[in-house]
């Protein structure tokens, strides 16, 4: 019997756990911090042997495979072990992946990857599709297959992280929505490394698949001449219609295959620049899924929206507060900060990634009327921001900085709670980050 070990006991390695067991594997999991209960519970439920708080490298260098958790890097000590005594170690949609002829449509990008994911999933399920949700968004694809769920098409948002430890995998359709700076603390403070990660994500495609891309990205554009890719190209674009599937121009959202489409803008749902690019790839990739002008036309027209993204919280005193937890790179900030109509209230700050405020510096200039720092140490924002001369405030909790925010704005502002960073120095995560700023600012 081959044995598996697991590596982090959180959503996908519990799925890739008890996917293991199902298919015959000794199932061993292994987390180097504290387990949820409900995740304990699944273990338990399938006699699934597992630790916290610790990893025992005996049981571990002992594997034949290793699923790792996204989460955990590559340098980690445990891992390093595992990869010098040679044991394969894959993520989670790899070995799901293995065990579904699914159809599988995937997106990745530094920013739009779960308003895109989201909404192609709606324009399934609204089609009457039988599609499951997967990846960064949704339950386990692994404990999906595992459960037995039947399903001919899912849609999976991947991360950087994920595609890292992929090998084997194909989507029948990718899509790679642009490619900026982000976590670069993981890829060495090195871009092209974090650019190669993005670019796995058509790893394996063949002639009978579809590639959709955002044509006008500097880094795709050059990143496309250095592979021969096999799949049919579909490029998007606001900016230009020759040559592309997919387009925006004169107020027409328009797809050119495999059989025309187009709608007027204005009864898009979504609405700023980076939902255009969002809309397009959706649109592209049900087109191309067989989906028809009338569920397309509907669904586009009716989706809701992601929570923590750019979503409207409440007005207060005249005051409009929205929640961007999810922005948690500059490029994401720069898109919310565009969209902005009056003076706005940043929030920002967090964990910091290697962030470079530059790209945002006019936007800032133009838009803001204030800034509220949000973390455990705001140094590096004080040294940029701070001599703008726009109004700063200091802060380090959500309460604080709320209560800073009501303090600077004026009737006619808009607070955005837009952090360029990372959660993980205050808060548990990002969702956490945008559901104490809705609960605070609802009760003021």
């Amino acid at each position: 019997m081959k044995r598996m070990v697991i590596l982090g006991a959180a959503e996908s390695g519990v799925g890739a756990a008890v996917l293991a067991l199902k298919k015959g594997f000794e199932v061993f999991v292994s987390d180097m911090g504290n387990i949820k209960a409900g995740y304990k519970d699944i273990l338990d439920k399938y006699g699934i042997e597992w630790e916290e708080n610790k990893h025992t490298e005996e049981k571990i260098v002992s594997a034949d495979e290793i699923v790792k958790s996204p989460g955990i890097p590559d340098n980690a000590p445990i891992v390093l072990k595992a990869s010098d005594a040679g044991i394969p170690i894959i993520s989670e949609i790899e070995f799901a992946g293995r065990y579904t002829n699914a159809q599988m449509i995937c997106i990745t990008g530094s920013n739009g990857k779960t308003t895109t994911t989201s909404l192609i999933y709606h324009i399934f399920k609204e089609a009457g599709y039988n599609v499951g949700l997967a990846g960064n968004i949704g339950r386990s694809l692994a404990l999906q297959i595992a459960e037995g769920c039947s399903y001919t098409h899912y849609v999976i948002e991947l991360s950087s992280f994920q595609l890292d430890n992929m090998y084997d995998f194909r989507a029948n359709i990718a899509i790679l929505l642009n490619i900026t700076p982000d976590h670069l603390d993981r890829y060495d403070n090195n871009m092209q490394n974090y650019t190669d990660s993005k670019m796995r994500i058509i790893r394996n495609q063949t002639e009978e698949d579809a590639f959709i891309y955002w044509a006008d990205d500097p880094i795709i554009k050059k990143e496309l001449k250095k592979y021969g890719i096999k799949s049919k190209k579909c490029p998007f674009s606001i900016l230009s219609k020759k040559g592309m599937i997919g387009y925006i121009c004169d107020g027409t959202y328009t797809i050119e295959q495999p059989t025309p489409f187009n709608m007027e803008q204005e009864s898009l749902s979504l609405h700023g620049k980076h939902n255009m690019y969002n809309s397009l790839a959706a649109g592209i990739a049900a087109r191309i899924a067989g989906v028809s002008d009338e569920n397309l036309r509907k669904s586009l027209s009716d989706f809701e929206g992601v929570e923590h993204r750019l979503e409207k919280v409440a007005t207060v005193g005249g005051v409009h507060f929205i929640n961007d937890s999810k922005a948690t790179n500059v490029d994401a900030c720069w898109y919310a900060l565009e969209s902005m109509e009056t003076p706005t209230i940043l929030i920002i700050g967090g964990k910091d990634k290697g962030n470079d405020y530059e790209a945002i510096r006019e936007l800032v200039k133009q838009k803001c009327a204030g800034i509220v720092y949000l973390g455990a140490d705001n140094t590096k924002l004080h040294n940029f921001f701070d001599k703008m001369g726009i109004p700063t405030a200091d802060t380090h909790s959500m309460k604080d900085c709320v209560a800073a925010c009501v303090k600077m704005a004026k009737p006619g502002y808009t607070v955005l709670l837009s952090p360029c960073c990372a959660s993980f120095d205050l808060f548990k995560n990002m969702e956490d980050r945008g559901e104490q700023f809705k609960a605070l600012v609802k009760a003021l």
